[in-house]
């Protein structure tokens, strides 16, 4: 898995694995989910986080498996 953020384009990339990517649908203004081959979601992107979450939000990642 891997998880970018571009601070100059304002951007937030997850992606699953690294299956093709086939199709991709913007499902909301501003949030993209690519798609494979079986129609299985392998990555999403939002665009212009800086604008849905407080900054300091940003700043760090929480990850937590249960």
């Amino acid at each position: 898995m891997v998880l970018r953020i571009d601070e100059k384009n304002d951007a937030l990339y997850f992606r699953l694995d690294e299956s093709g990517i086939i199709e991709c649908e913007e499902v909301q203004p501003g949030v993209i989910l690519d798609f494979d081959s079986d129609g299985r979601v392998v990555s999403s992107e939002i665009l212009g986080p800086k604008g849905r979450v407080p900054a300091e939000t940003l700043k760090s990642l929480h990850f937590e498996t249960v």
